[in-house]
């Protein structure tokens, strides 16, 4: 099993008190840590404009000059978002950014791509928000035209959604066989299928009774497209409020509610930290936690990406995850 983890950016209230002006040194000095340890395989950000559980006047950072800076700023790490909305920039500029992205990194970024879900930013940016049939189509061509510009340099396609008529994506990135895709959603007709078409890695529900489900599906899939479902990775997300006892636990999820609490409301508040507060969502002791994800591996999780809501402000959750559960599992 290897591990990825998130940096704050601001989306999930994690860079709440530290100011603007210091933020990226919070980022950047993070990036570092986790590039320079060996112990993780990537670095995630996530693609969104405003925050959760609720839009707040809190920075976001941007999730594509995040990659730039990080493949400027770390060596080895893997650079990824988890994930880009394909609505939200066109592809065949998106393959553009994101080769100049790999180009800078000496070839480690990771492309994230699902149809995006957040009605809220979509129509305060001007996107609309379209039904769920036509960000996904739109998902789909994207993908295609972000494959065909990496391998060839260039790309003409004539779809439903997007068009490109002989646009040069030149340098490609420096990757071989191209950016590796993680098509994320687990969307059982659609996003799935598009998975089981295009996707290297796939990301979905880390519950394990879900991630069983999600995983035959998308095996089903493959059957009927014709590709392998073996070679295709499958990961999940967890949130990971880590401590030596149950009892430092309830506090680190205390303390990250009395940061947010102020901004979003009680009710909020208390729903974004119940979706994190059990060992099944990857909090808990280590002992805990390393009977979760042994679980999750036995039904074919090969790759975990965590969340640490305490980053910004404590490292030793992080430490004590790094010292204790991925020696278990990797």
């Amino acid at each position: 099993m290897r591990f990825g983890i998130f940096v704050p950016q601001g989306w999930r209230l994690d860079l709440v008190g530290i100011a603007p002006r210091d933020q990226w040194q919070v980022m950047r000095d993070l990036a570092s840590y986790v590039d320079e340890g060996g112990v993780w395989d990537s670095l995630w950000v996530y693609d969104h404009f405003h925050t959760v559980p609720v839009p707040t006047a809190e920075a976001t950072h941007e999730a594509w000059s995040l990659m730039s800076a990080y493949a400027a700023t770390t060596s080895r790490i893997k650079l990824g978002q988890m994930c880009t909305a394909m609505s939200y920039r066109n592809p065949v500029y998106l393959a553009k950014v994101a080769a100049t992205a790999d180009i800078i990194s000496g070839g480690r970024i990771q492309m994230g791509i699902g149809g995006g879900w957040y009605e809220h930013e979509w129509r305060a940016y001007g996107y609309g928000f379209p039904s769920a049939g036509v960000r996904l189509a739109r998902l789909d061509e994207g993908v295609q035209i972000m494959r065909d510009a990496w391998r060839d340099g260039t790309v003409t396609f004539d779809g439903k959604h997007y068009q490109a008529d002989g646009a040069i994506v030149a340098p490609r990135p420096l990757q071989q066989a191209g950016i590796p895709l993680w098509i994320a959603g687990g969307g059982e007709k659609v996003t799935l299928r598009i998975a089981a078409k295009y996707a290297q890695y796939t990301n979905f529900t880390s519950e394990p009774e879900g991630f069983a489900h999600k995983s035959q599906v998308l095996a089903e899939h493959c059957r009927d497209v014709g590709t392998d479902f073996d070679k295709i990775v499958r990961s999940a997300n967890i949130n990971a409020v880590v401590g030596s006892s149950e009892s430092d636990v309830k506090d680190r999820l205390a303390r990250v509610r009395s940061r947010i609490s102020a901004l979003t409301g009680e009710p909020a508040a208390d729903a974004m930290l119940n979706s994190m507060s059990s060992p099944e969502a990857g909090s808990g002791t280590p002992e805990q936690l390393i009977d979760t994800l042994r679980r999750l591996r036995e039904l074919g999780c090969e790759y975990v990406i965590c969340y640490f809501p305490e980053a910004a402000y404590d490292r030793s959750g992080i430490e004590l995850f790094e010292r204790e559960v991925i020696p278990a599992l990797s």
